[in-house]
């Protein structure tokens, strides 16, 4: 091996260990979330817009870094669709936040972000006026089918919760689809820096007059202030900040593997912390759901 090829070598694994670490943050983050609802009296409106607000600076310092006076300089044409952007990151905030008060971490994290790919092949195909294709109607039965196994047969007041709450992550992933719709359609004029800073902070603004009315504090400073820091400075800004360097060397197909270490996290940390179990046929939904989000990620060439 040459030396270049050496020095390519290491710079992929160091962009896949950059994806991994980001993956890692944004797992902790709904066990984070969850810790200041229950022991913080925290709302899920408060959570995601602190989430929101936090991250913003430290993005900013980031972009500033990148492109200068650039990084304010947005076309007209786009602003409708940062506008867009502003409003499903404050939809997914909301929508998540209230499903893992409500179903949990671990069936919260499996039906969002594994259902998140699946909304936008199918919302792709509409918008596009294309029939779906067969990888897409796969992807689509796995995430249905994964889904009913994970929430099974809803009795009395905590199924209706749970049912509720699985509903709530599906709208969280329609916002975050709609997130990946519209930043696909600006790739060729806003960078991702700007598209994150401003989509968060435009999220933030409009998460601030209902988060105030329904409750922006914590009754417990001293577990819930550090508890958003970390939330919106950790698991947000550094972990996008580490993503977004990492993708600059590192495959599409790798990336879309590593980042299944979100939910994994998300997953391994409920049981420990908040002892959330999946039963046999809960295991075998979120198999599927991973399934079906690997069926439109994974190809057999980048």
């Amino acid at each position: 091996m040459s030396t270049a090829e050496a020095v390519m070598v290491r710079t992929a694994r160091t962009g896949i260990l950059l994806v991994a670490i980001a993956s890692i943050l944004w797992g902790t983050s709904s066990i984070a979330a969850k810790t200041l609802m229950l022991h913080a009296d925290a709302t899920p409106l408060g959570v995601g817009f602190w989430r929101l607000a936090l991250s913003v600076p430290p993005l900013v310092v980031l972009g500033w870094m990148t492109l200068g006076r650039g990084l304010f300089r947005l076309s007209r044409k786009s602003l409708p669709l940062v506008a867009v952007t502003g409003l499903a990151m404050a939809f997914y905030q909301v929508f998540f936040y209230a499903a893992v008060a409500r179903a949990g971490v671990t069936v919260t994290s499996l039906v969002a972000l594994c259902g998140a790919p699946v909304v936008v092949a199918v919302l792709s195909s509409v918008l596009l006026r294309e029939p779906p294709g067969a990888r897409t109607l796969l992807a689509l039965a796995l995430a249905v089918g994964g889904t009913v196994m994970l929430v099974g047969v809803p009795e009395g007041d905590a199924g209706s919760q749970v049912l509720l709450g699985v509903l709530l992550a599906s709208g969280a992933a329609a916002s975050y689809a709609t997130v990946v719709i519209s930043g696909r359609s600006m790739a060729g004029s806003v960078h991702p820096y700007q598209t994150i800073i401003f989509g968060f902070g435009g999220g933030a603004l409009c998460l601030l007059p209902f988060a105030a009315s329904a409750g922006i504090g914590v009754s417990d400073t001293a577990i819930g202030v550090p508890l958003l820091i970390y939330l919106g400075v950790v698991t947000t800004g550094l972990s996008y900040m580490l993503f977004f360097t990492g993708m600059k060397t590192t495959p599409a197909t790798a990336a879309s593997i590593v980042t299944l270490l979100e939910a994994l996290t998300a997953t391994l940390l409920a049981w420990i912390i908040f002892g959330e179990r999946l039963g046999p046929l809960g295991v075998v939904g979120g198999v599927l759901l991973v399934a079906g989000m690997l069926v439109l990620t994974i190809r057999r060439r980048d």
